[in-house]
């Protein structure tokens, strides 16, 4: 009998032969692939784009950040300020935030224009938060019957009147911060420095413009409504004019800007000067802008905020009453929202607790 491979047989262990030592192409195409993808998000990420990202940022107890001399912080419940974390994206987190549902995208020009930096940005939000800390302080304090008097840097020079001993001498923008050798805090002291001089007499100015103090000594004219009184020749205004408070209240914003946190920090300052816990063991979150006289101002990145409460376990949130239809919308049924128009408002919603 012939046993020697027929034609077909021999074919077909080299096909066999063959394709053992064939290396397969796919592993090279995936490693170029993943390859390729990796070079992308490298380029890519560092990208941003004309769109900010608003998420939900840190809850925090406001009586762990605000600090009143003579207060008593209560240990029955808690008072959260909220916050959110604000950024501007690149396409994989434009992505990702259109793809979150707790995640706002929000068009560039509604952050910040085109000539304003993100430094400036920064810059404008902290001295939106200081602002928000003072108003605080302020509303609280009189709210419990303090009373707050001002004080200024100086007088700001507005504009000066022609024909005057000031005008072309003092400038827009000028300060004055001392008058023969009086200290100016604010205009009316101006005013009060001046009674005891007649016109035609000389007065010497300590004046700031810009990083320069320099001494200018000014001839007084006759009033415009009574030539009898002397008058420097400008319209004045107070400068850098903060309040003097009587009590000592510290507040920490942990590099946090915006004006949002007002509301809060004054709830925390009357509840550390009242003698019975606001809260009485709750746990409620707010946010909202607080103005001198006691009422509260909307804000951005609501429903973001009530996500951040509702995440901190928090029972209610106080929000602004402009804002009141979004949060809403946002709390479904796991958080009780309160409509705040003024602080009266909030006050009177603790009281229920």
């Amino acid at each position: 009998m012939d046993t020697s491979p027929t034609m077909t047989e021999a074919r077909s262990d080299d096909a066999v032969n063959s394709s053992r030592g064939r290396v397969p192409k796919w592993p090279f195409v995936l490693a170029a692939f993943l390859f390729a993808v990796g070079i992308a998000i490298a380029v890519l990420w560092p990208i941003e784009i004309d769109y900010y990202t608003h998420s939900p940022g840190p809850v925090y107890d406001s009586s762990d950040y605000v600090t009143v001399i003579g207060g008593d912080p209560s240990n029955e419940g808690e008072l959260f300020w909220l916050t959110i974390v604000q950024k501007q994206a690149n396409v994989f987190e434009y992505i990702g935030a259109r793809l979150d549902p707790t995640v706002a995208v929000v068009p560039r020009e509604n952050i910040r224009s085109s000539d304003t930096s993100p430094e400036d940005l920064r810059r404008a939000n902290l001295a939106s938060m200081e602002e928000a800390k003072n108003n605080a302080r302020f509303v609280a304090l009189t709210y419990l019957g303090y009373e707050v008097t001002y004080e200024g840097a100086g007088a700001l020079v507005i504009d000066t009147v022609e024909g005057s001993g000031a005008h072309g001498v003092l400038l827009p923008d000028d300060v004055i911060v001392d008058i023969d050798g009086k200290p100016i805090s604010l205009r009316n002291d101006v005013i009060e420095v001046l009674t005891s001089k007649g016109v035609g007499d000389a007065a010497v100015l300590t004046v700031e413009r810009g990083d320069e103090v320099f001494e200018l000594t000014i001839v007084l004219g006759p009033h415009t409504d009574d030539p009898d009184r002397p008058m420097v020749g400008v319209l004045l205004d107070d400068y850098e004019l903060l309040p003097d408070f009587p009590v000592p209240i510290m507040i920490d914003s942990s590099n946090v800007g915006g004006p949002s946190a007002g509301l809060m920090f004054t709830l925390q300052i009357i509840d550390q000067l009242t003698p019975e816990p606001m809260t009485n063991g709750h746990r409620v979150a707010g946010t909202g802008v607080i103005f001198r006289d006691g009422t509260v101002g909307p804000i951005g990145a609501v429903p973001q905020k009530v996500f951040a409460a509702i995440d901190a376990g928090a029972t209610a949130v106080l929000v602004p009453a402009l804002n009141y239809d979004d949060a809403v919308e946002a709390a479904g049924d796991d958080i009780v929202v309160v409509r705040v128009a003024t602080i009266d408002d909030a006050l009177d919603y603790l009281a229920t607790l």
